[in-house]
C-alpha cells in the first residue's frame, strides 16, 4: 500500500468482500486489486457483484495460480490474474496497463482479455 501511495495512487483497503462492496458504493475507483481468498467469500464472487453494477477494471491477486484458477478469474471479469508472490514491478506494470484502458472496458467476462 505504501509503495502504491508513493507512486501517487490513492489507496483504500477493504479486508473482506462486504467492506469492498461498501467502499465501491461510495467511491469511484480506476482499478480494483482483489485477493481471491477473502474471509467472507471469494474475489470471484466479489467481482461478479461489482460487475452487476457496471464495468470494473480489476486485477486478481492470488496464491491460486493453476490455469483453471486463472481462467476462473478471467471468466469472473478480472482483466489480469497475478500469482503470489507478486513483484512490485509486475503489479505496477499491470496497474498502469489496466488504468490505461477505457473506463467502459472492464473485461468482458468470457475469459478473454480486452
Amino acid at each position: 500500500m505504501r509503495l502504491l501511495s508513493r507512486l501517487g495512487h490513492g489507496v483504500d483497503v477493504a479486508r473482506d468482500a462486504r467492506s469492498a462492496l461498501g467502499l465501491w458504493d461510495h467511491n469511484a475507483y480506476d482499478v480494483l486489486l482483489a485477493d481471491i481468498g477473502l474471509p467472507d467469500g471469494t474475489g470471484w464472487e466479489l467481482m461478479k457483484s461489482l460487475r452487476s453494477q457496471g464495468p470494473v477494471r480489476a486485477i486478481a491477486i492470488s496464491g491460486y495460480g493453476y490455469s483453471d484458477d486463472i481462467q476462473k478469474s478471467l471468466q469472473a471479469g478480472f482483466i489480469e490474474h497475478l500469482t503470489k508472490p507478486v513483484s512490485f514491478d509486475d503489479l505496477r506494470t499491470a496497474i498502469e496497463r489496466i488504468a490505461a484502458l477505457p473506463q467502459d472496458n472492464g473485461g468482458d467476462g468470457d475469459g478473454t482479455r480486452p
